[in-house]
């Protein structure tokens, strides 16, 4: 059990990395820094937003932007630490309980 909930934490964790990765690209984009007619910005800029955009998706249907800003990261990293929060607690008692 304790080895699952390990297995989960880091996939979040690598989920959060992707995220933040995302944010800052998009932030980099968004003030010219660099250029999405870059090739390999662009094929980058492409496998972020097909990793990101399943999740954030439905995450945007009920949250849209507000005056031009997307919230919908800041909940995905919300529900992220309420998971990884969970696990570390579930983790706990197990490795208590294998003690």
């Amino acid at each position: 059990m304790y080895a699952l909930l390990q297995t989960l934490n880091l996939i979040l964790n690598l989920i959060w990395w992707v995220f933040l990765i995302m944010i800052i690209m998009s932030w980099l984009i968004s003030f010219n820094v660099i250029n999405t007619r870059n090739q390999f910005v662009a094929s980058v800029w492409r496998v972020l937003n097909q990793i990101t955009d399943p999740i954030l998706k439905p995450i945007r249907r009920v949250v849209p932007p507000m005056g031009g800003l997307d919230l919908s990261p800041l909940i995905v990293f919300i529900i992220i630490f309420f998971l990884q929060s969970l696990i570390g607690y579930y983790a706990a008692r197990a490795a208590i309980g294998a003690l």
